[in-house]
C-alpha cells in the first residue's frame, strides 16, 4: 500500500506538482493528426490540468496553446483559424502557433507593438509522428531529442494509433497496463481458440500464476511473465518506459508486432488514452485494421464528442460506447457462457474496473485510494514502477534530471513473446535480448 502524501505526490499533475514537472520533462502524445485541419476548428484539450486549444494554421504547422485570450480572458474556441492565426471572437486578437500576437485592431497603432509583446499567450513545441500530435511542455532549454520509438518513426503503413478518455488518474491506467496476471482472470474467454486476444497469445495464458521477474533497463524496466504450458515455458516479455509508456507483446514467435499504450494526464482525474500498434515486416493488413477499428481490443469502441469536466472546461476527445452510465454493457448470461466479465471488449473489460474501484472521492473522483490495497508478488511490476517514479521525482526535486531522455534511441524497445526452454528470465534476456532491444542499466 501506499501512504496518502506519496498516492497524492504520484497522482498529481497540476503545474508545479512534483509528478507535473517530471512529466514536462518528456514529449507526449496530445491528439490525432486528422483533428486539426488547416484554417478550420480549433480541438480544445486539457493536459497536465492545463486548458489548450490545438489548431493547424493556413501553412500546415500546428500549434499547441492556452485556451484564453490574454485581453479579458475570452475562449479562443470561439475564434476564427485564418491566415495563419487564430483571431479571437471577441475583439479580433489574433496569434500564430507559437504564441506571438499578431494584430490588436481595437487599440491606437501607437500602443500595438509594445502589447503586442506583452499579449503573447503560452504556447507548446509540438511534433508530429505517424498520424500523432506530440507536445513538449517543459522549459525550452531542457527540451531532450524527440524519442526514436518504433510506432513514431515506422514506414507508411506499419504504424497505428488511436486515443480515447479514461476517467481514472493517469497512475492507476498505466498500472493496470503493467499488470500481467489479471490477464488470466478480467481477459478470459471460455472458449480460447475463439478468444479476442488470440493476437495476443492469451488463449495460452493458463497458468494464473505467472512468475514475475523484473530488471531494470535504460527507460524503466523490461519485466518477464512465466507461465507453464505444455512442459516448457510461456514467455511474455514487457516493457515499462517512464512515465508513462508501456510496450505490450503479441503471439508467441519470432518478432514481428508489438502494441502499447501512454497515458497522457489530462488532470489529475482524468486521462487521455493512447494504443499504438507497430509492424517490423510489413504494413498492417486489411483484416488487421479492421480488428483494431472493431473495439473488440484496443481502442474500444467510441465516438468522437465533447466532454465536460467536473470544473464545466470542455474537452474534444473521443468517448468508449461501453460506459459507466450503461454498466460497460455487462451481459449476465454471457458472463455464465461466454466470457468471464459478461463484457464485451477487452479494454471495456479494464476500464470497467479502473473506473469503478476505490477512490479517494470528493473533488477526486478519478485518483485511486491506495491506502487500503493488499498487494501480493504479482504485484511486483507495479510496485517497481511506483518506487521507480517516486525516485525520478524525488532526484528532480534536487536537480537531477532524468538523464535517458537525452538518448533518443533508448526508446526504441520491443515486447516479445516466447514459448521456449529458458527457466530463468536473465537467461531468457541473454537468448533474445537483442531481439527485444533490451539496455540493461544500474542507473538513470
Amino acid at each position: 500500500m501506499l501512504n496518502r502524501e506519496i498516492n497524492e505526490m504520484l497522482s498529481r499533475v497540476g503545474p508545479g506538482t512534483p509528478m507535473g514537472n517530471l512529466f514536462r520533462r518528456f514529449w507526449l502524445p496530445a491528439l490525432m493528426s486528422n483533428e486539426v485541419r488547416s484554417d478550420s476548428a480549433p480541438v480544445r484539450l486539457r493536459i497536465l490540468g492545463e486548458d489548450l486549444l490545438s489548431f493547424r494554421d493556413s501553412s500546415g504547422r500546428v500549434g499547441i496553446v492556452e485556451a484564453y485570450c490574454p485581453h479579458r480572458g475570452a475562449p479562443l474556441f470561439f475564434g476564427r483559424n485564418e491566415q495563419c492565426g487564430l483571431r479571437c471572437a471577441y475583439h479580433g486578437w489574433k496569434f500564430n502557433v507559437d504564441g506571438e500576437c499578431l494584430e490588436i485592431p481595437n487599440i491606437s497603432e501607437s500602443d500595438k507593438a509594445d502589447m503586442r509583446q506583452r499579449a503573447r499567450i503560452t504556447s507548446y513545441a509540438t511534433r508530429e509522428a505517424n498520424g500523432v500530435v506530440w507536445v513538449y511542455m517543459g522549459e525550452a532549454s531542457k527540451m531532450p531529442p524527440f524519442p526514436k520509438f518504433d510506432y513514431a518513426s515506422a514506414p507508411d503503413g506499419q504504424a497505428y494509433a488511436a486515443r480515447w478518455l479514461q476517467r481514472t488518474n493517469w497512475l492507476q491506467g498505466l498500472e493496470g497496463e503493467i499488470d500481467s496476471s489479471h490477464i488470466s482472470w478480467l481477459h478470459r474467454d471460455f472458449d480460447a481458440e475463439s478468444s479476442k486476444m488470440k493476437s495476443a497469445g492469451a488463449q495460452l495464458a493458463t497458468d494464473a500464476a505467472p512468475l514475475m521477474e523484473i530488471r531494470e533497463t535504460a527507460t524503466g524496466y523490461t519485466y518477464g511473465a512465466r507461465r507453464n504450458l505444455n512442459g516448457q515455458y510461456f514467455w511474455r516479455q514487457y516493457h515499462w518506459v517512464a512515465p508513462m509508456f508501456s510496450f505490450i507483446p503479441h503471439a508467441p514467435g519470432p518478432f514481428a508486432s508489438f502494441g502499447g499504450r501512454a497515458w497522457t494526464p489530462i488532470d489529475d482525474n482524468h486521462v487521455n488514452v493512447f494504443t499504438f500498434g507497430y509492424r517490423n515486416d510489413r504494413p498492417f493488413s486489411k483484416e488487421e485494421l479492421e480488428t483494431y477499428e472493431s473495439g473488440a481490443l484496443f481502442p474500444p469502441r467510441m465516438k468522437a464528442a465533447k466532454f465536460q469536466l467536473p470544473d464545466g472546461y470542455l474537452i474534444d476527445t473521443f468517448l468508449p460506447v461501453a460506459s459507466k452510465e450503461n454498466d460497460y454493457e455487462i451481459d449476465r448470461e454471457m458472463q455464465k457462457t461466454v466470457n468471464f466479465t459478461g463484457i464485451w471488449g477487452v479494454h471495456d473489460q479494464d476500464r470497467a474496473l479502473a473506473e469503478n474501484s476505490r477512490k479517494l472521492g470528493g473533488a477526486d473522483p478519478g485518483i485511486l485510494d491506495r491506502t487500503k490495497e493488499h498487494l501480493v508478488s504479482a504485484d511486483k511490476a507495479i510496485v517497481t514502477a511506483r518506487r521507480s517514479l517516486l525516485k525520478m521525482v524525488r532526484e528532480l526535486q534536487e536537480g537531477i534530471e532524468p538523464g535517458f531522455i537525452a538518448d533518443a534511441e533508448a526508446f526504441r524497445v520491443r515486447a516479445i513473446s516466447k514459448i521456449c526452454d529458458v527457466a530463468s528470465f536473465d537467461a531468457f534476456i541473454e537468448t533474445y535480448g537483442e531481439e527485444a532491444h533490451v539496455r540493461r542499466s544500474p542507473s538513470r
